[in-house]
């Protein structure tokens, strides 16, 4: 299989998507070139994410205060990763919340994140991290809005927080799902997605903020249970024909499926449904040291399968 070849379609923009609800969307949406959100009432502002690298964070920062706007009380990580949590420490002006696995997580993977594509120009970046945590969930007062930060449980990672503003129809989901983008879940669960989906879909969003791609409506949810229920079924088909992973995705047809960025994620989504499928436990905490070792492994996995480096535009 041949790499593949793309270019980054544009500029970030960031888009009102609903009264005082901003989309910060970032082009092409694929490894580490993530999106975030801004949410305005009256004087008060919520930031959703940040991004991987200073240059990025740093423009993003410059169209947070644009027009006149003042810097955000709040800034809300949707899960652990670098690329929605590196820039946090340009935003010194805010509360940064988040769950409490996503803190701890963060704080043991420290910048690891930067060891995977070393080309990129990261920058002087650092980890700040949540100054305040939850659990189960809570809301914030932003303005006359409020903003609710809801747990569905292990999805893309044991620690993901969606945001949800009732009042405006819209929902920012981080990486649980994905516009036009491949789902991601080794370091959560494919179950647990599938379960997360059907919870975020009966708040009957109308504007869908995923971590990576386009704003989509609803629809976007549908695409990613399809998708996670198809690896269900090659996960069970590959270990009746006694196929690892690698294998299993080389046999694999991707069908509609192959219109999706990072298609070598099926990889390492394989290596998740394999283990729910043997039964194993997931969504308990994570031992990073042992999740960045094996991850490494199936990092080399993708790029064979991809046939060559993976692109990374951050």
């Amino acid at each position: 299989m041949t790499p593949t070849r793309r270019t980054v379609a544009g500029e970030p923009v960031l888009q009102e998507v609903a009264d005082g609800v901003f989309a910060y969307v970032q082009p092409d949406g694929g490894w580490c070139v993530n999106n975030a959100g801004l949410i305005v009432s009256g004087e008060v502002s919520a930031l959703v994410d940040t991004t991987a690298t200073e240059a990025r964070s740093r423009r993003l920062r410059e169209q947070v205060l644009a027009r006149g706007r003042r810097a955000p009380a709040m800034l809300v990580n949707t899960h652990s990763h670098g690329d929605h949590t590196f820039g946090n420490y340009l935003f010194p002006e805010a509360t940064v919340y988040a769950h409490a696995e996503a803190r701890r997580e963060m704080q043991q993977a420290g910048l690891h994140l930067t060891q995977l594509w070393p080309q990129v120009v990261w920058g002087d970046i650092e980890v700040a991290l949540p100054q305040v945590t939850y659990e189960g969930g809570m809301t914030l007062h932003v303005g006359e809005l409020a903003v609710e930060l809801l747990h569905p449980g292990p999805a893309h990672t044991v620690n993901d927080t969606v945001v949800w503003v009732p009042e405006r129809g819209v929902l920012f989901t981080g990486d649980i799902v994905m516009s036009g983008v491949t789902p991601f879940c080794p370091l959560g669960s494919i179950t647990g997605s599938l379960k997360a989906i059907e919870q975020l879909r009966g708040l009957e969003p109308v504007v869908v903020v995923t971590g990576h791609g386009p704003v989509a409506g609803p629809e976007v949810l549908d695409v990613a249970e399809d998708y996670l229920r198809w690896v269900q079924g090659l996960a069970k088909q590959g270990l009746d024909a006694g196929l690892a992973p690698k294998e299993m995705a080389r046999e694999a047809d991707l069908g509609a499926f192959a219109e999706l960025l990072e298609k070598e994620r099926l990889i390492p989504n394989l290596h998740r449904a394999y283990a729910e499928e043997r039964n194993a436990a997931h969504g308990e905490a994570l031992d990073i040291g042992a999740m960045i070792k094996e991850m490494g492994t199936v990092f080399q996995e993708m790029v064979a399968y991809n046939g060559g480096p993976l692109t990374c535009h951050a």
